[in-house]
């Protein structure tokens, strides 16, 4: 078992539920009114330091009285700890718990995702907006067990939707000028983009480049 989970334990005793190993992973619930405060102290205490966020994802399960699950995926890159702790969400309840993204910007589309397909509000998100289906989307969402197969439209209502959608409407002009963005850069930069070097970044300058 993951050392954390006794540290959580005594940091924050009405915040932590039960823990458990599986394939290697220890599992941690912790209460939903604590996350904050407990993802706070994963990250800032120095005996955790749990400064990279991987994931955040959400399960449903096929039995309708089991709530959602938020899952959270934690590494400590200094002693490669990992630890994943999850907030179960009561289906008759509002699904909504609050937003990670200012301790892990990383959190802003992880967030924003379980937004779209799971119908989870993130409270505190800057931009808590749909990211994989059109901002227009009135189907639901689609990795609910309730979601149908085909969807609820038809398939040519579905089509229709999408060609009278105007995602314009939805981005900032940054966001939209991809163009002027490629025109700003640098000429070397522009050149080696056009080249296909993407993964090479040469040197600074004053620096040799050291033999093979």
């Amino acid at each position: 078992m993951n050392p954390s989970v006794e540290a959580l334990r005594r940091q924050f005793p009405d915040g932590v539920g039960r823990a458990m190993e599986s394939c290697g992973q220890t599992i941690v619930y912790v209460d939903r009114a604590r996350l904050l405060a407990i993802m706070t102290w994963l990250k800032e205490s120095p005996s955790a330091a749990y400064n990279y966020l991987v994931d955040v994802t959400a399960v449903e399960y096929r039995d309708i009285e089991r709530p959602i699950e938020v899952v959270y995926q934690l590494r400590a890159l200094q002693h490669l700890g990992e630890l994943r702790v999850k907030v179960e969400l009561p289906k008759h309840e509002p699904l909504t718990v609050d937003s990670v993204y200012h301790l892990w910007r990383a959190a802003d589309w992880l967030e924003r995702e379980v937004y779209d397909m799971f119908g989870i509000t993130f409270a505190g998100h800057p931009d808590l907006r749909r990211i994989l289906m059109w901002e227009t989307y009135q189907e639901g969402y689609p990795l609910r067990k309730d979601f149908p197969l085909r969807g609820r439209f038809s398939r040519a209502e579905q089509v229709r939707q999408a060609l009278h959608a105007n995602p314009e409407a939805h981005y900032s002009l940054e966001e939209l000028s991809i163009e002027r963005a490629y025109r700003d850069l640098p000429a070397d930069m522009r050149d080696r983009i056009e080249r296909g070097e993407r993964d090479r970044v040469p040197p600074p300058p004053g620096e040799e480049t050291q033999g093979e």
